[in-house]
């Protein structure tokens, strides 16, 4: 396992599994378009940088978890477009200061987050679910069984 990050997707498992479908959309950030704009990071907005999601792929389906600890679910919103995006959106509130309260440290993120995915042909799109326990947000999308071409041999005359 390397202890450096990827910016450039998590390629975990064999590499001879690969899909024809980027699961890292390009719409999110693509580095040979424009010069990605990063907004100036504050308390207020530091939150869509810190919001962390696994993508994982089991035979069944695709599965999200999104570590989203001290939001309700009424504050998360989970959508789907239909071009098969998957967008997780929030908004974690700001502790409003009182005039008693002197602040030493604040390193708990804050504000906006929106993280969002490009899901594969096999997505089921119409049958998307999802639960939050423990601040752990998990999305299941099932997929669909990928049918198999049809071989049929010829026979070679001579």
């Amino acid at each position: 396992m390397s202890l450096i990050p990827s910016f450039f997707g998590n390629r975990r498992g064999n590499s001879a599994n690969t899909s024809i479908f980027d699961p890292f959309p390009l719409d999110v950030w693509d580095p040979f378009r424009t010069f990605p704009q990063f907004p100036e990071l504050s308390r207020e907005n530091s939150a869509f940088a810190t919001t962390r999601v696994d993508w994982k792929e089991t035979p069944e389906a695709h599965v999200f978890k999104a570590d989203l600890p001290g939001l309700k679910k009424e504050e998360v919103k989970v959508e789907v477009e239909d071009d098969r995006v998957l967008q997780i959106s929030g908004e974690r509130s700001v502790e409003k200061e009182e005039k008693d309260e002197a602040w030493h440290r604040v390193e708990r993120s804050s504000g906006k987050f929106v993280r969002r995915f490009r899901l594969p042909e096999n997505a089921k799109m119409d049958q998307v679910k999802a639960a939050m326990e423990n601040g752990v947000l998990t999305v299941t999308v099932p997929k669909e069984e990928v049918k198999k071409p049809d071989v049929k041999s010829i026979e070679i005359s001579g």
